[in-house]
């Protein structure tokens, strides 16, 4: 799948993005437009940033994995005596 049908597939989710300079970003992909992705990154305390990267910047484009499902806790028992 390219690139491109990937980051359209996921709008709206919270995506990994895998630059080609080796770093990586993470955030909501919230649009896609002129060849670039827009993605809402958090910055601190209450500050968040639209920013964009094109897609030759990008090697890949990951959502999110899901959350595990929570274990119910395992009680050992102890020996009464």
């Amino acid at each position: 799948m390219s690139l491109q049908h990937k980051a359209y597939a996921w709008i709206g989710s919270p995506v990994g993005v895998s630059l080609v300079d080796g770093t990586g970003v993470s955030g909501i992909l919230c649009n896609i437009q002129g060849g670039s992705i827009y993605v809402i990154e958090y910055l601190y305390h209450t500050q968040f940033a639209m920013k964009h990267y094109a897609f030759n910047q990008i090697q890949d484009i990951l959502p999110f994995p899901q959350c595990p499902q929570p274990q119910p806790p395992v009680y050992q028992t102890k020996p009464l005596y």
